[in-house]
């Protein structure tokens, strides 16, 4: 007798979750690895990796990622590293400024492809 499968769709909820993680992979990936990756891995520091783990993780809990919601999680975060002591504030700036400047670069990318019109 054969075992009959069904198609069990993807919460919205999960999908969501999953396109947040790939969108914070993706400025991770491109603050290391993209076109200022050199410069930008002398900026990093212990400090500004664990910043911008926490950067990440709030996005993978925000429910849908705007532009505002971005910016408002990077100044949560901005706000308490600027507090601490081991923090230079100079390469706070400059590590929050580079962050700042690649949600053009993110939603670029994430854009959906126009589907195909139909003859």
């Amino acid at each position: 007798m054969k075992k009959e499968t069904t198609k069990k769709g993807m919460s919205t909820g999960a999908k969501i979750g999953i396109g947040a993680s790939l969108a914070a992979a993706g400025v991770a990936a491109y603050l290391l690895f993209g076109k200022d990756a050199k410069k930008n891995r002398k900026i990093v520091r212990g400090w500004a990796v664990k910043m911008k783990g926490e950067i990440i993780e709030k996005f993978e809990k925000a429910e849908n990622v705007t532009e505002s919601t971005y910016h408002s999680i990077v100044d949560q975060v901005q706000a308490r590293y600027a507090k601490m002591k081991n923090v230079d504030q100079a390469e706070l700036k400059a590590a929050i400024d580079d962050i700042r400047k690649h949600w053009k670069v993110m939603t670029k990318g994430a854009k959906p492809k126009p589907k195909a019109k139909k003859k």
